[in-house]
């Protein structure tokens, strides 16, 4: 799995955790939705994505959509 496939997992994950804390705890819940779509949108422009730098660390994916993680 690539790198960017487990960021849209997780994005993906992150957007069904906020409707579901939004439907049975607290609107509240949206703030979840809004920041994880601030997240999409500044890292499309700037390139700088946290989860990336976090699961090349963990060794989840890889940057060229490759089967092995990048040597540093």
């Amino acid at each position: 799995m690539t790198t960017e496939a487990a960021i849209r997992i997780l994005a993906g994950s992150m957007i069904l955790l906020s409707l579901l804390l939004y439907q049975f705890v607290s609107p509240w819940g949206l703030l979840l939705a809004l920041f994880v779509a601030l997240n999409l949108i500044q890292s499309s422009f700037t390139g700088f994505c946290p989860a990336e730098k976090v699961f090349i660390a963990l060794g989840i994916g890889s940057r060229c959509g490759g089967s092995e993680p990048q040597a540093r």
